[in-house]
């Protein structure tokens, strides 16, 4: 199996999601799935198709994208099974911080001037 999603890698979710990360959640076709998921909701919440026009974007846009996508793709790897973790507060830190960047990245997304940003980069 290949690596589906447009915006990271399931290498840089794996990394996100810790040593500690479910196995399960976090081989490939889960990961797929979960980045699927992420970049439909960083699309809807900007109301911009970044997946379609990814091709064309710029560096720095790109950047963010991968830091919000497999921010969130790792918060699912992680919620799906914490046991594995040292303690569950152990991993809800680190979902608390994944989703500290997801929410920082998409607040950077959304803004007007980034948006036009993009659109003349």
């Amino acid at each position: 199996m290949v690596d589906t999603g447009i915006f990271a890698t399931t290498a840089e979710v794996q990394r996100k999601a810790g040593a500690h990360a479910s196995a399960t959640a976090s081989a490939e076709a889960y990961v797929n799935d979960f980045m699927a998921q992420a970049e439909s909701v960083i699309n809807s919440m900007c109301r911009f198709n970044f997946s379609d026009a990814y091709a064309g974007l710029d560096a720095d846009v790109k950047g963010i994208l991968k830091l919000a996508a497999s921010n969130l793709a790792a918060i699912y790897v992680i919620s799906y099974d914490m046991s594995g973790f040292t303690t569950r507060t152990e991993a809800e830190n680190m979902v608390n911080i994944l989703r500290d960047g997801f929410l920082m990245a998409m607040s950077v997304l959304r803004d007007k001037k980034v948006q036009e940003f993009v659109n003349n980069a």
